[in-house]
């Protein structure tokens, strides 16, 4: 079934009246949530449960020597001590990540020369070398979580310290330490895109050319909820099952089945209620492996829950790329071509790819920029591996190009603003295929650029900037168009099924992690049935249960969840339709549906959705799937505002405003809180968040929160949000995404910010985070380059 077919139901989807859509609609799941109902993956309980520790190396790079493990296992209340060679004994193999990107639409990658790229078999324990520091050596379960830690400690693990390499420049440059044998450069993916000849042709006519190189540090996503994980086995059955928080259980439950060599049907994963992700979460961990292993060794479920220094040295983490970008320019400040080279730092294992293959896709921004070429690359280093993280490499290009468009504006002695406006994608050049091959589907990014200048008043800046002076302080605004993409896991499946009592029960693969999915997918299915909201319930997270699904990542959840209810809704539709006819004795073109009942027309016969599946022998229910690959492109415009203490060097953020395309709204209040989290999530990024690691022995130093600053309510302003809807012609509802718009500008606009705040004192660069020692060290670097000339 196609979601653009003609037929009465898909036309009766697609010209539905949106009696919720569009509304904001309480959250359905919030009296669960806050009554102390969740099902997060530590309340689970089972009988006989006991606990695992784990054992982690202390080395960046080290090859193991020996592991023993005898006072562990003579200490009170230890059932094992389980190690790589264990496990290779016991044929499990590695966790199964798949990282290339895999839609139609995806920039793709390859290894150096060509082929597939060499990615690391990343096991659930190290067997022969540590290649990180935290990487998981051996575990131990024990009855109680105390005497498992306990225990831990007593593992003796025999190392030789190997050279290690934490940044990603060094680690691909010549000489450096090598973390595969198999690449010997470290550098396992090297692609180009674009056009080369064209664009060096236009570099070498250009009026004028600015470049620059920038670094977008490492973060990790602090999720409130730490990872944690529990397993039961059973022999009788050979079936595993597995209560753990994620981004997609079924994408999990295939992957440790192939980690095991098994059945995917042998494996059953639970994943309710989720205390956050932001791309963290979207692949397996080693735990979830280790626990259901530890299970089938003792004969009892095992746990693991993190704690929270341990989720800072080892959930997947984000960022870390490094890039180098130039723009040519005629005289009139016409963009001409770009050029980008881009490093990303995987890690020590290759878990995603999707930072740098989406981020590719991306790096002329919102602008008409005729030509551009570029290379990507990605490198190994000892350090945790790097994921998708909210908005998944597209603040990293957004930071680069507006960074860069402040430079040339500069350098021509002109308004940055009016530059942007120059150079904008229009309307009429939608659908609008940019430089390196992406097709954005629509937009009106010169109305959303005027709507944000005018919620932030702009034009009043000059008098807040007096009046701060006056005060001692110094104020800045930084701006930034943005436009970003929606792709992710192409396939989806609903099943609907009508109850006699009127309930209605979605199952749906595609599931929350704090979203609010149970009352907008509710809101969806309603309008498209024409039913009460409070009738229709969203079924998640039981892989018993649900089939098929994507998972909840790269704004995918509503577009293709959405695509993939509205289809199920028709085909329910037709389904009861004739039904329906049967019943009344007509023929199934002679009857009107409205508000969840077929009527006869001309008639005062009718029957509801409800008395048919009272009344019929089988369920009233569909099972429908979706493939879509098309893309979708979100966008919008962002500006913030500081005040720095010349004195402290502390940076206050004022005022800050977004104005976010998510196509088609379905419900504004959960729409803006996820634009409200994204920005502060952004905004963390730029002013605090930093997973610091010390070069010369390859050890974190951002261990806790004592280390690791974080937006909070006391340093955040009230936001000033708006969402724009141009519908998008790619899905039924028009959807876009609105997850992670307002994480993808707030690099860019904070930094520039600070540094407009900064130019009388001579600062032309400054790099994340911007803490007062960043700040007070830029304007001693500045008062020094001063000093020379």
């Amino acid at each position: 079934m196609n979601w653009d077919q003609t037929g009465p139901e898909m036309k009766m989807v697609r010209d539905a009246l949106f009696r919720h859509v569009g509304k904001p609609v309480r959250r359905k799941e919030d009296h669960r949530l806050l009554t102390g109902k969740g099902r997060f993956t530590d309340d689970f309980l089972l009988e006989g449960q006991t606990y695992a520790a784990i054992v982690r190396s202390e080395h960046p790079h080290a090859r193991i020597i020996s592991i023993s493990a005898d006072a562990a296992l003579a200490a009170p209340g230890v059932l094992e001590v389980l190690t790589g060679a264990d496990m290779v004994q016991d044929g499990i193999g590695p966790l199964a990540h798949n990282p290339l990107p895999s839609t139609k639409f995806d920039m793709k990658l390859c290894a150096p020369g060509g082929g597939i790229p060499f990615v690391g078999e990343h096991h659930a324990l190290a067997i022969d070398k540590v290649r990180h520091v935290g990487e998981a050596v051996a575990v131990v379960v024990a009855e109680t979580p105390g005497q498992a830690a306990d225990a831990a400690e007593l593992v003796e693990v025999e190392y030789e310290a190997l050279p290690h390499v934490v940044d990603s420049a060094q680690a691909a440059a010549q000489g450096a330490p090598v973390i595969w044998d198999e690449v010997p450069g470290n550098v396992f993916v090297e692609s180009s895109f674009g056009d080369w000849d064209a664009t060096e042709r236009a570099f070498a006519t250009a009026a004028h050319t600015v470049e620059a190189d920038f670094h977008v540090s490492r973060v990790t996503a602090v999720t409130i909820e730490p990872r944690a994980a529990v397993a039961q086995y059973d022999p009788e059955t050979g079936r595993y099952e597995l209560f753990a928080g994620s981004g997609g259980a079924v994408k999990h439950k295939g992957e440790l089945a192939r980690c095991f060599g098994i059945d995917a049907n042998r494996i059953r994963v639970h994943s309710y209620d989720v205390g956050g992700n932001f791309g963290a979460r979207n692949r397996v961990y080693p735990e979830f492996a280790l626990v259901m292993w530890a299970a089938r060794r003792t004969g009892r479920p095992v746990k693991f829950t993190a704690t929270r220094s341990e989720a800072f040295l080892t959930d997947y983490q984000g960022r870390d790329l490094r890039t180098k970008v130039a723009l040519a320019l005629d005289a009139d400040g016409k963009f001409l071509a770009m050029r980008a080279d881009n490093l990303s730092n995987v890690g020590a294992f290759c878990v995603s790819l999707s930072p740098l293959s989406k981020g590719a896709g991306l790096i002329t921004g919102s602008y008409d920029i005729p030509v551009a070429a570029l290379r990507a690359r990605a490198v190994f280093t000892n350090t945790m591996c790097t994921q998708a993280y909210r908005s998944s490499g597209r603040p990293e290009v957004t930071y680069a190009i507006e960074r860069l468009v402040e430079l040339a504006a500069r350098k021509l002695g002109v308004d940055p603003l009016e530059l942007r406006r120059k150079n904008l994608v229009h309307p009429e050049q939608m659908p609008y295929r940019n430089a390196v091959g992406q097709y954005y589907d629509s937009g009106e990014y010169e109305q959303n650029m005027d709507r944000a200048l005018e919620l932030f008043d702009w034009d009043g800046f000059a008098a807040r900037k007096d009046e701060a002076s006056q005060r001692g302080k110094l104020l800045g605004r930084g701006f930034a168009n943005y436009v970003e993409s929606s792709i992710g896991s192409p396939k989806e499946r609903a099943e609907i099924e009508v109850f006699d009592d009127g309930r209605i029960e979605v199952v749906i693969g595609t599931q929350p992690s704090g979203q609010g999915h149970e009352t907008s997918f509710a809101q969806v299915v309603a309008d498209m049935l024409q039913v009460p909201v409070e009738r229709v319930f969203i079924i998640i997270g039981d892989t018993d249960v649900v089939s098929v699904g994507g998972g909840s990542h790269s704004g995918r959840s509503m577009r293709h969840a959405g695509t993939v209810m509205a289809m199920a809704s028709a085909e329910l539709l037709a389904l009861a339709r004739g039904h329906a006819a049967e019943m009344l004795e007509t023929a199934a073109d002679e009857l009107a549906y409205a508000d969840g009942v077929f009527h006869q027309r001309g008639t005062n016969r009718s029957v509801s959705l409800q008395d048919l599946a009272a009344r019929l022998a089988d369920p009233l229910r569909v099972v429908t799937d979706n493939e879509m690959h098309t893309p979708v492109f979100p966008n919008g415009a962002a500006i913030c505002e500081v005040e720095i203490d010349p004195n402290t060097f502390h940076v206050a953020i004022t005022r800050y405003v977004s104005v976010d395309d998510v196509g088609r709204c379905i419900n504004p209040m959960i729409v803006h809180g996820q634009t409200h989290g994204g920005i502060a999530q952004g905004v963390g990024q730029a002013m605090w968040e930093l997973c610091a690691i010390d070069h010369d022995s390859g050890q974190p130093i951002a261990g806790s929160f004592m280390d690791y600053g974080m937006p909070r309510t006391d340093n955040m302003p009230f936001f000033i949000s708006e969402i724009a809807e141009v519908i998008s012609p790619t899905n039924p509802l028009g959807v876009k995404a609105g997850g992670e718009g307002g994480t993808t500008p707030a690099l860019a606009t904070v930094t520039l910010a600070v540094l407009d705040a900064l130019a009388g004192m001579g600062v032309e660069d400054i790099a994340m985070p911007l803490t007062p020692q960043a700040v007070w060290q830029a304007v001693q670097d500045a008062a020094n380059t001063q000093a020379k000339k």
